[in-house]
């Protein structure tokens, strides 16, 4: 497990509390490089459908954010549309991932490269296959 600090916990209480009042199966919390924050949960219309990350950041942009710091994701995907996005802002920005109770299993700084099962952090028992957690 990874201790965060306390700007990136507060991320992750947002994303989870985003994650909780949205009934949904994710959350995701941006930091921006002026320090304000953005949370958000998935969105699941017929007519359009968000990620909990692509949410948060889609709320950023549209709030004048140019830059982010970090990046929290509960319970999201190594795979998520939204990590494409924070890169395309900030190539060097932090995303945090976390299982849905909050527990971190992976922080990346900067662009992932390569194969994602060489990565360091990921739990026993996660399915890179389907990301996520293979209860047996």
């Amino acid at each position: 497990m990874t201790d965060l600090d306390a700007e990136d916990n507060k991320l992750l209480v947002l994303a989870r509390g985003a994650m909780g009042r949205t009934g949904g199966s994710a959350g995701a919390a941006v930091r921006d490089t002026d320090g304000r924050t953005y949370a958000a949960g998935e969105v699941g219309l017929a007519s359009l459908r968000l990620t909990a990350l692509q949410a948060a950041v889609a709320a950023a942009i549209s709030s004048g954010a140019e830059g982010f710091e970090a990046a929290v994701v509960v319970a999201g995907r190594f795979s998520d549309p939204g990590v494409p996005a924070v890169r395309e802002v900030s190539a060097a920005a932090r995303i945090v991932f976390t299982d849905a109770k909050g527990a971190v299993f992976e922080v990346v700084e900067g662009p992932v490269e390569g194969d994602p099962a060489q990565r360091p952090g990921i739990p026993e028992g996660f399915d890179l296959e389907s990301e996520s957690e293979v209860f047996e």
